[in-house]
């Protein structure tokens, strides 16, 4: 049965550097996230940071994209040991890492997604993971199938991003631009030129260290410069802003 779950395609396509368009999964719905992965994006990511998301909401979203070719990607709340054995357990291989700023983070983000000896995760012989112990060579083969993606969200970040870029298990690196913004006195205008001089700084060092990079871009203006600037790992949307913007459309159709 190994066969459903590995070898990790997605790891393998940002090992490949090839692009990657998904899009993002905020509403904390099953549903919401099953007509995205009817869509055919890359890959979905599942919001536990700034969304209403827990371990048992993101099960049944997890069961909803079961059949669609949309890789499942977690942005987990916290860099902790427990969040990551937790959403490992339950079938996780990807996750989105927030607000890492130095290598050792980045390094203990990697090691709670590795069994021993190679991390700390602890072992359930046992979970839906390795569906429910039916899966033989699981523990063989999970270590080398968890992709890491870090975000450089601050200047200590980017300050320390090659260090970063450098860590073993670390697959790529993600940039939150607004708390990037933010943390250079520019909150809420991404948009100025110095964040958007940072981003492609960001890019560009991710490539020359041969590792991929990426943002959430829901206008495409946008997503297609990043494109441009080198970015492979690009979320254009999300499920709340096109939900919010279609129905204020079609509200203003009629009301205007």
């Amino acid at each position: 049965m190994s066969n459903d779950i590995f070898p990790n395609k997605f790891k393998a396509a940002l090992a490949a550097n090839q692009v990657q368009i998904g899009c993002w999964s905020a509403l904390g719905s099953h549903i919401s996230a099953e007509v995205l992965g009817l869509a055919g994006f890359d890959w979905l990511l599942l919001d536990g940071e700034h969304a209403p998301n827990d371990v048992l909401s993101f099960v049944p979203q997890l069961m909803a994209l079961k059949g669609s070719s949309s890789a499942p990607v977690v942005r987990i709340p916290e860099n902790d040991p427990i969040v990551f054995k937790r959403l490992l357990d339950i079938g996780f291989y990807n996750f989105l890492v927030p607000f890492v700023e130095t290598a050792e983070e980045a390094a203990s983000a990697v090691s709670a997604t590795r069994y021993p000896p190679e991390g700390t995760r602890g072992v359930s012989v046992s979970h839906r993971a390795n569906m429910f112990g039916t899966v033989p060579d699981y523990f063989a083969q999970s270590n080398k199938n968890i992709s890491i993606i870090v975000q450089i969200e601050s200047q200590e970040g980017v300050d320390n991003l090659d260090a970063i870029l450098e860590t073993d298990g670390v697959d790529g690196v993600f940039v939150g631009p607004s708390d990037l913004a933010a943390t250079l006195g520019y909150i809420g205008n991404a948009a100025h030129p110095e964040v958007q001089r940072t981003i492609q700084h960001i890019f560009a060092r991710a490539k020359a260290h041969g590792k991929p990079s990426g943002i959430l871009a829901p206008v495409e203006a946008d997503a297609r410069r990043y494109l441009d600037w080198g970015a492979t790992i690009v979320a254009v949307g999300s499920d709340l802003g096109v939900f919010r913007a279609g129905t204020q459309k079609l509200a203003d159709t009629y009301k205007k």
